[in-house]
């Protein structure tokens, strides 16, 4: 069988030490990175069996270096989160973006080599790509809103119904002109929310096109 890699970022020498030796004399060939910009420069040049990822680092916290890697569309290969302060919590957030186990520290040794072996057999989780596939359709939205020009050097009114205009057409096309959605959102009753779009120009969609009866 062929050397596995793996990488260890952490920004704590002791633990990367640790970890290097315990791995090391199991067979595997290590790589250390003391934090994400380390670990950015590895993987753009390699691509490791595994990587062991600590979350709470100086300079980029671990599951932002994950959520980088996803959109990226370089996580081809299993990472482990580790923390010495996990919750729960970040632990579901970590495996929802697609880590494939965690760890918390102080790592026992037997659950640090089982859970290493275990996620380079089952190599990188499915949902990575349900969470691709969400940071990719959000981008393009986000960066439509991002890039909206607002005319801040009109009259005060003129420029709020230049943006009551962008903001309510948005609104029609994201929620398939559902004016119940749209009211509940603006946070307006509807029959108010109806003379705004006749005020504004805006028609709604016809019955059947996206507004429950």
């Amino acid at each position: 069988m062929a050397t596995k890699d793996i990488l260890v970022v952490d920004d704590e020498v002791g633990i990367r030490e640790l970890l290097s030796e315990i791995l090391f004399d199991e067979g595997y060939r290590i790589h250390l990175a003391e934090n994400a910009s380390q670990a950015r420069t590895f993987r753009e040049n390699h691509t490791p069996d595994l990587v062991l990822l600590d979350i709470w680092m100086p300079d980029t916290d671990g599951l932002s270096l994950l959520k980088e890697w996803v959109a990226q569309e370089r996580l081809t290969m299993p990472v482990i989160m580790m923390s010495g302060h996990g919750t729960i919590e970040t632990a579901m957030e970590a495996m929802r973006i697609g880590a494939s186990d965690f760890l918390e520290k102080p790592i026992a040794l037997q659950k640090l080599l089982a859970t290493v072996a275990k996620a380079i057999q089952q190599g990188v989780p499915t949902t990575v790509g349900s969470f691709q596939q969400e940071t990719l359709s959000e981008k393009p939205e986000r960066e439509k809103t991002d890039q909206i020009p607002l005319p801040l050097d009109l009259p005060l009114r003129e420029a709020r119904e230049h943006f009551d205009n962008l903001y309510f057409n948005y609104q029609m096309k994201k929620e398939n002109g559902n004016i119940s959605r749209i009211a509940e959102k603006a946070g307006i009753e509807r029959t108010h929310l109806y003379r705004k779009l006749k005020q504004l120009g805006i028609k709604p969609l016809k019955k059947g096109s996206g507004e429950t009866q």
